[in-house]
């Protein structure tokens, strides 16, 4: 009993710094806003969004337990045409999502601070910060950090949503904005690209698998990765549904509307939790958002220069092999070193550029990891399913037919999108 404890305690950590990346934009930001602009109406996009994801996130820790290796591995062993596209689909993705959550994080920065800066200049900030932080390896500390503060702005957050339900009156008679028209398609694509947390995650999570059982001297053990990774999705969830529940208790058709800057929309959040929980909660509800957004920006940090050196290393492996030294003596870790401060240089442009409406950047950011969903969601399910002798990564009966409708859907969504945007 004692040593099956201990091994899932030495499992239990990527599925947590899974949920600490996913409860960032996607949740302070598009959930709050689906309820606030179309009330209720948009829940069973929400669940939705949750169920299909589910199955294809779920494959990162499945592989990296059973054969030892990230997706990346996968993708590479499958042909290089799936390696380089995969590797084309972050590259274009990755500036976006990290300006998207570094710009909400720099909004609230300046509501708890209010030294009058401009979001430009505290993006440059954290992102400075960042990149220290990751070079100079002291991230456990902050991980630690950032699940308590995570466990304290879920609390918070029930309590506010419990609060509101108590004081619900169902009294507004207005009738849910319709969003089946250019904008609300627009929006409903962004609000499920990042709900509860995008695809490219598979990836991290398969990445993070292989640091956690190299870093505890553990071989993975794919029951205890596939229980971590449920602990850390379902929170994820459940958080999105919160949130939602707050945006469309308190804020829809009371006649407020979220502003487009970041700053103020970060104030219109914590008045929102204020105005249910109490005044007093302001102070702590803005420090908890801070440095959840900080921690989120801080996993993505992180993220996608791992998933460049693992590229670079899966890459520089099989090159050995062929005895190609197209890389020299260029190793991984000055890859990593490399990205961790070219993103957010990249990234900071991206900002100067959107520093007026960070909406419209989170919106982009987010359709854009929407529709690469399909994409990588078929690479996952033919990454299991086709040329491995592994049966335990094969998903059967009725759950490879779930994940097949879950592909459609993920499908059909991108072609609605297609449709609005473009006929």
């Amino acid at each position: 009993m004692n040593t099956s404890f201990k091994s899932l305690i030495n499992a239990l950590g990527p599925g947590i710094l899974l949920a600490g990346a996913a409860v960032g934009v996607s949740h302070l930001v598009q959930a709050t806003r689906a309820g606030a602009d179309y009330g209720f109406s948009l829940w069973w996009l929400l669940l939705l969004a949750i169920i299909t994801k589910y199955p294809f996130l779920e494959i990162g820790p499945r592989y990296a337990a059973s054969r030892k290796q990230s997706l990346i591995a996968g993708y590479k062993g499958m042909g290089y045409s799936y390696f380089v596209t995969y590797l084309l689909l972050t590259i274009l993705t990755m500036f976006a999502i990290q300006a998207a959550v570094t710009i909400v994080t720099a909004g609230l920065a300046e509501y708890v601070f209010g030294f009058g800066w401009s979001p430009f200049v505290w993006s440059l900030l954290i992102l400075s910060l960042c990149a220290c932080i990751l070079l100079i390896g002291n991230y456990p500390a902050l991980d630690f950090t950032m699940k308590f503060i995570i466990s304290l702005l879920v609390f918070l957050t029930v309590v506010a949503v419990v609060l509101a339900l108590g004081a619900f009156e169902p009294t507004n008679t207005k009738s849910p904005a319709s969003y089946w028209n250019a904008a609300g398609v627009a929006f409903i694509i962004a609000f499920m690209g990042w709900m509860p947390i995008p695809l490219d995650a598979s990836v991290w999570h398969s990445i993070w698998t292989g640091e956690r059982a190299r870093q505890k001297n553990t071989q993975p053990d794919r029951r205890l990765a596939r229980v971590d990774f449920d602990l850390g999705y379902a929170a994820a969830g459940l958080i999105g549904i919160m949130f939602f529940l707050l945006g469309a208790l308190v804020m829809y058709g009371s006649g407020l509307r979220f502003p487009v800057e970041s700053v103020a929309f970060s104030a219109q959040i914590v008045d929102m939790y204020a105005s249910t929980v109490g005044s007093w909660s302001a102070a702590i509800i803005a420090t908890a958002a801070l440095i959840t957004m900080f921690s989120t920006t801080l996993a993505v940090a992180d993220a996608y220069p791992r998933v460049l050196m693992e590229s670079f290393r899966v890459a520089k492996q099989d090159q050995d092999r062929h005895q190609n030294p197209y890389f020299g003596n260029l190793r991984p870790e000055n890859i990593y070193k490399f990205s961790v401060v070219i993103i957010p240089v990249v990234s900071l442009l991206i900002l100067f550029r959107f520093n007026d409406g960070f909406t419209v950047l989170v919106d982009l950011a987010a359709s854009l990891s929407f529709l690469a969903a399909p994409l990588l969601a078929w690479f996952n399910l033919r990454l299991i399913t086709t040329g491995s002798e592994d049966a335990r990564l094969k998903p059967s009966g009725w759950y490879l037919l779930f994940c097949y409708a879950c592909l459609l859907l993920l499908i059909v969504f991108s072609l609605i999108w297609l449709y609005w945007r473009f006929l």
